[in-house]
């Protein structure tokens, strides 16, 4: 992987949920920042130096008489593309909201031009407190975004307002307080989405349950990031994504002929639709009676994904999708070698899941051998996190 686009400060406060950002970190490098942690000196008695070195792969300082020579506040403040704390304390809060500058974090803060992020935790009656809402709409005034922290379980016993959020919640957060990337401004992306079916009759038809959902989702995030987008559309029920040019396809032949057409043109291939792996041999210009239907011959269908990575010309990406039930990630990886694609995204279907739903899980795999386990997530989300890597992708040379 190459050097990462954006650099981010992680500060970390003095709480119990010092530990949680651990995650956070990971998902913020899987994001493709690269982050700098920078912990209160009273933080390490949750979670230590040693471990946010070992996490993040860099130095790590909490007080500004470390690294002098650098002049280490500075530094992090010119070169950070965004400062995120998280979690802050209510003490942490007020520090910052009253521009104390007592040791690495705070003097950071203070230098930064970075937009700030902050996330709290604390118990319910510090968030409460009047001295808290005081501090933190001071903080909003000043344009600093200030998150609400979640509802649950805290230490001990208690219970309330004041939990550190999900991972997943802070992430989804941040990116909409940084506003949408235009990292694929003037790329040219094909997606394929829906489901191809397969004539046998004017009635009867081979199909899938595939809704088109997953590349619909992918068409709206790439044209929020700036991109042109074709959609090749296989009997979808969906509004039209504003902004994408939709081709309406019915059958694997017809979208065959879509690509054929479309895929030169493009910097990146996601083949998102359900492909029918086979056809009939014959298909009736009439309907079949019942009693004369007794069987169906089919005839396999050419694989479209690995058809067209034939033609693929130097610097274009190509993605796939598997729905599998069992022994998918394994699957996944032999399907990059005998495709020659660059990523994959495989979902487990057992029992009817993923198709027509709103949420989706599973692994994202590429062919240099990283791989990413997708815990339950929106479609939206796992398009954006496909779309980081497509985008990381096309900012390498040779690829």
């Amino acid at each position: 992987m190459s050097e990462p686009k954006k650099e981010l400060v992680l500060g970390v406060g003095a709480g119990i949920a010092a530990y949680k950002a651990c995650d956070l970190l990971r998902r913020l490098q899987d994001f493709g920042f690269g982050v700098t942690v920078v912990p209160t000196p009273s933080s390490l008695n949750f979670v230590g130096k040693t471990t946010w070195e070992a996490l993040s792969g860099r130095q790590v300082n909490t007080q500004v008489w470390e690294d002098v020579p650098n002049v280490a506040h500075i530094a992090l403040a010119d070169r950070s593309d965004y400062l995120l704390v998280a979690p802050a304390t209510a003490d942490l809060i007020a520090r910052i909201a009253h521009g104390r500058a007592d040791d690495l974090l705070t003097n950071v803060v203070l230098a930064t031009q970075a937009p700030i992020f902050i996330v709290p935790a604390m118990h319910p009656q510090m968030w409460l407190n009047a001295a808290t809402i005081a501090n933190v709409e001071l903080l909003r005034a000043r344009g600093i975004t200030v998150m609400e922290p979640h509802v649950g379980r805290l230490t001990g016993s208690d219970s309330g307002i004041g939990r550190f959020p999900d991972t997943e919640s802070i992430i989804i957060a941040f990116k909409a307080s940084i506003g949408p990337s235009q990292d694929l401004l003037g790329k040219r992306i094909l997606i394929t989405a829906g489901g191809t079916r397969e004539e046998i009759d004017p009635v009867r038809y081979i199909g899938n349950r595939s809704s088109g959902k997953q590349g619909y989702a992918l068409a709206a995030a790439a044209i929020s990031r700036g991109a042109r987008v074709q959609l090749i559309a296989a009997n979808t029920h969906l509004p039209d994504v504003a902004g994408a040019e939709i081709i309406k396809v019915g059958s694997t032949a017809q979208m065959h002929t879509a690509l054929e057409a479309a895929f030169a043109e493009c910097d990146a291939l996601i083949m998102c639709a359900a492909v029918a792996d086979a056809r009939p041999l014959q298909s009736s210009a009439h309907k079949i009676k019942s009693k004369s239907f007794e069987k169906i011959e089919l005839t396999p269908n050419e694989d479209l994904l690995a058809s067209v990575a034939h033609q693929r010309r130097s610097g274009q990406i190509l993605v796939g999708f598997a729905a599998e039930t069992e022994d998918g990630f394994a699957n996944a990886q032999r399907k990059i070698e005998t495709k020659g694609i660059d990523l994959i995204y495989v979902n487990d279907v057992s029992g009817g899941a993923i198709f027509n739903s709103e949420l989706t899980h599973g692994w994202i795999i590429d062919k240099d051998g990283y791989s990413k386990e997708i815990a339950e997530t929106t479609k939206d989300t796992l398009a954006n996190e496909l779309l980081d890597m497509v985008s990381h992708r096309l900012g390498l040379p040779n690829v």
